[in-house]
């Protein structure tokens, strides 16, 4: 293994100085064996973890700073490191040769991403058993789900790393239970226990709390315990706690009407379970009776026929609608990004909005691609609409150049939906934010509409957000009812 450089040798201060309530948590977090960032996102957590890996360094806590980020950030990454500190890290990339080189260096710093931390679990293994290792999971729900790969792999490697530091604005990304393996990472089991499957049960937003009081009441005394246990090595503020000043932002659900073969597809799904439909030139049944199935092909025609027929030729109900809402946001100079949860609509919306000098950007585009088509929106006045999938735009970037926001479809992830609307609202921007659900009558839309109003709830109770009293007075359980008129199945399938 290569020598170190001293550290004297290495200017480990900050560029530039952290905000009031940065500053506060860098202070809470940075002499501790493990601690979680939770600011909500907008609120500058990269900052945050940047003057804590600098402070392990200049005390000797650690000699040296492993950041773990999505594939898509690492570019974020390392402009972020350029202006916050003086630090050249080096990168471990898909390249099990180049990287060779990187574990036998004297870098102080080390930028990776998930997939390489799988494929390189047995050099990892050495390297920590070699060096006192600092690391920061960046976007930590990647490890929400206990049994996959990823999250098996870094669990294993969470005891020989000298600190540990999460972050994430969305630590309930769906689910209360996607807290479990986050907070195991840092403690091992010591605050929510080693038994994920009896912690799921007990936190589940089920159907069945509808209609069963007592378990309702178990339920969300349950959630309102997870965020003490935890608190003690965790920090969390949101843009409601008063740390900083930032635009107003505004929500509005805009109706739009069905077009008529739109809505004739849709009721096929919905009561026939089955529609005939072309593809690849060829009429076919297209069986959906798995529910989860169904659901994908409700959103799928409440969004654009398209996506599951390819002879449809008309303009589903929500484009006039959209294109009203471009043009008008268009005339006021302003910028706005159109979220997606399909790759073949955003293509497609993409290509009807030509005249505003839209721009695409979704998981099928290389990464070369989907950086050209940020800096576009960036840099380039005329480029005035980004369509994107909240997978590929979702986390790690600011777009603050926009003001709005229009989800033209959603699914059923709270952290989609928070992560997209918050690209626009956030520490830089200066116009108020509007954030536009583009819904048809008694369709899908609505149920989605209130599930996801039902996680997030569930979602601030379980991170300490609002109290539990707040929690009951808002809080609805009716989506399993509203799923049944939907399509006429029974409240645990609704659970879904």
């Amino acid at each position: 293994m290569a020598k170190l450089l001293p550290i004297k040798d290495i200017r480990l201060d900050p560029k530039l100085l952290a905000f009031p309530y940065q500053y506060q948590a860098v202070q809470a977090v940075q002499d501790r064996e493990y601690a979680a960032i939770f600011h909500e996102q907008g609120l500058g957590k990269t900052k945050i973890a940047i003057d804590v890996l600098l402070h392990w360094l200049e005390k000797g806590i650690v000699d040296t700073a492993l950041l773990v980020v999505k594939k898509s950030l690492v570019r974020n990454w390392l402009r972020e490191l350029s202006v916050h500190s003086h630090i050249s890290p080096a990168i471990l990339g898909q390249s099990h040769k180049a990287n060779f080189y990187v574990f036998n260096s004297p870098a102080r710093v080390i930028v990776t991403h998930y997939e390489v931390m799988v494929g390189e679990a047995s050099r990892f293994r050495l390297f920590l058993k070699g060096r006192d290792v600092g690391v920061i999971l960046d976007e930590s729900t990647k490890i929400k789900n206990p049994d996959a790969n990823v999250t098996r792999c870094i669990l294993g490697l969470a005891p020989l790393f000298k600190r540990r530091l999460i972050m994430t604005g969305t630590p309930v990304a769906n689910r209360p239970y996607d807290v479990w393996s986050q907070v195991w990472f840092l403690d091992q089991g010591k605050s929510l226990g080693n038994d994920f499957a009896g912690f799921k049960r007990e936190v589940d937003l089920t159907a069945d709390l509808a209609d069963d009081g007592d378990e309702r009441s178990r339920f969300e005394a349950e959630l309102g315990q997870i965020y003490r246990k935890i608190a003690p090595f965790s920090v969390r503020e949101t843009k409601n706690s008063g740390v900083i000043q930032l635009p107003e932002k505004i929500i509005k659900i805009v109706p739009a009407e069905w077009e008529p073969i739109q809505y004739d597809l849709y009721s096929q799904y919905r009561n026939d379970l089955r529609a005939v439909v072309i593809r690849d030139g060829i009429p076919s049944e297209d069986r959906a009776e798995v529910v989860l199935k169904r659901l994908l092909r409700l959103v799928q025609i409440a969004s654009n026929p398209r996506l599951v027929d390819q002879s449809y030729v008309r303009e589903p109900g929500k484009y006039p609608v959209l294109l009203d809402l471009v043009h008008r946001i268009r005339d006021r100079g302003q910028k706005c990004i159109i979220w997606s949860s399909f790759n073949d609509n955003v293509d497609w919306l993409a290509e009807q909005l030509r005249p505003f000098g839209s721009r695409r950007l979704h998981g099928q585009m290389a990464m070369e691609q989907r950086h050209r088509s940020i800096d576009k929106f960036l840099t380039d006045a005329s480029t005035g609409v980004l369509v994107a999938t909240p997978g590929a735009g979702k986390e790690g970037l600011t777009l603050t150049v926009a003001n709005h926001v229009i989800f033209y479809d959603r699914g059923f992830s709270l952290d989609d939906y928070l992560q997209a609307q918050d690209r626009i609202h956030r520490i830089s921007q200066k116009d108020t934010c509007y954030v536009y659900n583009l819904m048809l009558p008694e369709s899908i839309d609505e149920w989605v509409d209130v599930l996801l109003r039902a996680k997030h709830l569930a979602a601030q109770l379980t991170q300490g957000d609002i109290l539990i009293e707040q929690y009951r007075r808002e809080m609805s359980y009716s989506f399993p009812e509203i799923l049944h008129n939907i399509l006429g199945i029974t409240g645990s399938q609704a659970s879904e």
